[in-house]
Order: structure tokens, then C-alpha cells, then sequence
């Protein structure tokens, strides 16, 4: 099955944004940015195997492999210039994506990383591990950040269908480890909420050490999720990053 969800499909447009989700997370977040991002962009959102319309798909558990699938799975859609916008774990499987795509030859024009630590500072982790917790705890953990994810998982019948590739996200993102290799030259936007418990302004301007490119932090009113109520003004940040007026 396709990798990608294309809400609005625009042969006109001058631009592709291709989304990726959260850990749980599904390209149904990202549905609504179509009508509100204005014709010039054609946007793309990323559906990993396991879940949704891919439900019966085996779960993919490292992300170097996830990344190398998706990379391979974007080559038809680099005929025009393509960004990158991932939240949270979507921001380093779009990372390592973005390092692929400049290997072979066909690098994105930007990235956006969202909520997210940079790549090369996975290892320190002061939250712990929260995958292999037991399932009250892992809930807790994820209702602390906020977003729908968390008031799904309150469901006790949807907590069976969903937890298992919430914790396999959870845990390709805690095992992954920043292979050698040279920064790509990718612009990189990182964007955060100001009230982030993952996230603050200090890590965040660390990824500037992850790319030889321009490097640019926005910060927002909100949680974790804040892309969620903030989605309007964070397009419009996406816009302007993209020389759009």
C-alpha cells in the first residue's frame, strides 16, 4: 500500500510538504493543513505500517529502516521541490530521511522539526524510558504531553487496539542512536511549544548542530501538542520559511 496520504492532490502547485506523524500517530493529524495552507502547496502526510488504513501491515521497529522505506518511497514525488515536517518522533524519521534523499542526489529544500530533541542527543534522556511500562503508566506518561492521542487512550477498548504501535513507536524512538555520517545541508526550522515537558528552547536550538544549513527556532504558545490550536500560525511560519507570501 502507499506510504503517503494526499488529501488535496495539486498538479499545479509549485511545492510538496510531506508530513510525519508522532509516535501513534496517523496521516489523518494532518488532513486539515490541505484547505489551510494555501494552493501553492501540495501536502503529503506520511501513514506507517500497523495502523489505520495500514492496520494489518507488521509494524516496523527501527527507524533507520523506516526511514530508508520512506526515502525509497518518496523518489516519484521529488519532481518538484518537497519540505519535510515531522512532530516528535516524526521529526527524526524525517531527519533521517532527509539525510537519505541528499545521499541519493535529491535533497528537501526545508526541514521542520517539531517537538522534538535533536538527533544527536537522544542519549540523554532524563524523562527514562516509558515504552516498556506498564499500561497505566505508559498512559499517564502520554496524557502528561497532552494532544487526542492521550483522551483515546482514557477508552479501556481502545487502549487494546491502540497501545501496541504506540509502544512499538515508543520504543524504535528510544532505541534510536544517531549513525556517523555527515550533517545534511537541509535548512532546519525546529518548533516547539513553550510549555513542552519534552522539549525546551535550550535542546531545541541544539539542532542547529545536526545540519550544515541556515538554522531558525520558533516558539509557540502551548504544550507539547501545540501544533494543535496553533495550527494556523504554525502554517503560516511554514510559509514564510518557504518563501511564500
Amino acid at each position: 500500500m502507499s506510504w503517503f496520504r494526499c488529501a488535496e492532490s495539486r498538479p499545479w502547485a509549485s511545492l510538496r510538504l510531506i508530513c510525519f506523524p508522532h509516535a501513534g500517530g496517523s496521516a489523518v493529524a494532518y488532513r486539515p493543513w490541505a484547505k489551510e495552507i494555501g494552493p501553492e502547496i501540495e501536502v503529503h502526510a506520511v501513514q506507517y505500517p500497523g495502523r489505520a488504513d495500514r492496520l494489518a501491515e507488521p509494524l516496523i521497529d527501527d527507524l533507520h529502516r523506516l526511514a530508508r522505506l520512506i526515502a525509497g518511497a518518496l523518489v516519484p514525488l521529488m519532481d518538484r521541490p518537497t519540505a519535510l515536517f515531522g512532530h516528535s518522533m516524526g521529526a527524526i524519521v524525517a531527519y533521517e530521511t532527509a539525510r537519505l534523499l541528499e545521499e541519493r542526489g535529491t535533497p528537501p529544500t526545508h526541514l521542520f522539526a517539531s517537538g522534538a530533541r535533536p538527533p544527536h542527543r537522544r542519549d540523554v534522556d532524563e524523562e527514562g524510558r516509558i515504552a516498556d511500562a506498564d499500561d497505566d503508566a505508559l498512559v499517564e506518561a502520554l496524557t502528561l504531553l497532552g494532544g487526542s492521542d492521550a483522551e483515546a487512550l482514557a477508552d479501556p477498548e481502545l487502549r487494546e487496539f491502540v497501545l501496541p504501535y504506540v509502544r512499538n513507536d515508543l520504543r524504535m524512538i528510544e532505541d534510536y542512536r544517531r549513525r556517523p555520517g555527515p550533517n545534511p545541508s537541509v535548512p532546519v526550522t525546529a518548533v516547539i511549544g513553550d510549555g513542552d515537558p519534552h522539549v525546551d528552547e535550550g535542546r531545541a536550538r541544539e539542532w542547529a548542530d545536526a545540519t550544515e544549513g541556515p538554522f531558525a527556532l520558533k516558539v509557540f504558545e502551548g504544550d507539547h501538542f501545540y501544533l494543535i490550536p496553533r495550527r494556523s500560525e504554525l502554517l503560516g511560519e511554514i510559509r514564510q520559511a518557504l518563501h511564500l507570501p
